[in-house]
């Protein structure tokens, strides 16, 4: 097709309308009309405006998007990571694999957002509010002493009334969120001196909300924080286990039985975190596992102690080894290169060799150089007068591969070629 358009294109450069159309049958045909230059340029518009319309088509919902992360304005959701997660990996790009890059592009997708979930669970609505799921917050923020905003539906749109619950359904849904956020925050307007009945999304009493995403079944950790370092609790309570295959969380649950109820997060298939109600049952689970065979208990503490001594491993290991590749390249490098000025050995004169080979493996260059060792220890030796005489030509050309060699690179110089970074 792209010939027959070149051909037709240079044969015919004016006077004709060349358009790929596509049949009821979804086959595709090229229709040729024969036009004055005025037909041809409405056509070429009509042309032009019909892909336009199909890209819009395609593009979808994306625009949308695009229009709520350009324009900076807050996002409210309720109970909302997995609804960004699926936002950004849907329309915007992959999901990153590090956490810290996963915060860095929701900064940049949705500036500022808000968790509907988060907010009333915490100070000064969870002394008052005891269910925040959607539904129940959504008649609990109806009563005293919260005021509901009036809302007054569309023309057209008579559908969405609290009065008649459309659960689960995105669009409904989405407005009972924005309804629970509107009276929240107008409650926190009551604090303000003098009170205020309503409270603006840009007000800075509802800002400790903002970039705060709620997390499900994480006791200690009750938030993602999209703008710095998460909350760091203690873990003196949680052991490390490790076990076979194939144990099951029942296993876990018999295993620590007499410790009351534990909480159980699973790793992998051969280990798991193992939260203990109280702190100073830990020793004793520690204790009682010293001389089982099947499976291993330790401290969180001691487990994280261990995870960073392999990571130190790692990194020194991989840091020793580019130091060596680095050697090694420098060696290579500087072997391909022979000086060419004559160099001068006692009574004699040696003329530069050019034929020379670029690579030489270290292996050879080490014999080399044991070999130049050698040769050397023979000339110094006094009670060997033919050592001089037989070792000439060898000396020449074996001072020539040992002149070659640089000097051992240091510890100093390889970390300045090569920065190891913290995570591999």
């Amino acid at each position: 097709r792209k010939l027959i358009y070149q051909t037709l294109n240079w044969k015919y450069p004016r006077g004709i309308h060349v358009e790929t159309l596509e049949s009821e049958k979804k086959e595709r045909y090229i229709v040729i009309s024969k036009v004055d230059e005025e037909e041809r340029k409405r056509m070429e518009q009509q042309k032009q405006a019909k892909e336009r319309e199909e890209l819009d088509d395609a593009v979808g919902f994306s625009r949308i998007i695009q229009a709520i992360s350009s324009s900076g304005k807050l996002v409210v959701g309720h109970n909302m990571l997995l609804d960004i997660m699926h936002t950004i990996h849907q329309f915007f790009c992959q999901l990153p694999d590090e956490l810290n890059e996963f915060k860095e592009v929701t900064n940049c997708v949705f500036p500022r957002v808000l968790d509907t979930k988060l907010m009333a669970s915490t100070n000064p609505f969870k002394e008052i509010i005891y269910n925040t799921s959607l539904a129940e917050l959504e008649k609990r923020l109806k009563e005293a002493p919260f005021k509901p905003p009036k809302v007054d539906s569309a023309e057209g749109f008579p559908s969405y009334n609290t009065a008649s619950e459309q659960l689960h359904e995105a669009g409904y849904d989405a407005y009972i969120t924005g309804l629970c956020f509107i009276s929240m925050a107008n409650y926190l307007g009551s604090f303000l001196s003098p009170p205020k009945g309503y409270v603006s999304s840009r007000s800075k009493i509802i800002r400790p909300f903002f970039n705060k995403l709620f997390l499900m079944r994480i006791m200690d950790i009750p938030y993602l924080n999209l703008e710095g370092p998460d909350l760091q609790p203690k873990r003196d309570n949680v052991l490390h286990v490790a076990f076979p295959k194939e144990w099951k969380t029942s296993d876990l649950y018999q295993l620590f039985s007499a410790f009351g109820n534990i909480q159980v997060s699973w790793i992998d298939d051969t280990s798991a975190f193992v939260s203990l109600s109280h702190p100073d049952q830990v020793q004793i689970a520690v204790n009682t596992s010293k001389y089982a065979e099947s499976y291993r208990i330790q401290t969180y503490a001691e487990y994280v102690e261990k995870k960073n001594e392999e990571i130190q491993t790692k990194r020194k290991w991989a840091e020793d080894g580019w130091k060596d590749l680095e050697r090694k390249r420098l060696k290579t490098q500087y072997n391909s290169y022979i000086p060419q000025t004559p160099v001068f050995y006692g009574n004699c004169f040696v003329a530069p060799s050019y034929a020379v080979k670029r690579s030489m493996s270290p292996i050879q260059e080490e014999t080399a150089s044991e070999n130049t060792e050698e040769v050397r220890a023979q000339e110094d030796d006094p009670s060997n007068p033919g050592a001089t005489e037989q070792g000439k030509k060898p000396k020449n050309h074996k001072r020539q591969k040992t002149d070659s060699t640089p000097p051992e690179t240091s510890d100093s110089g390889s970390s300045v070629l090569f920065e190891v970074p913290d995570t591999w």
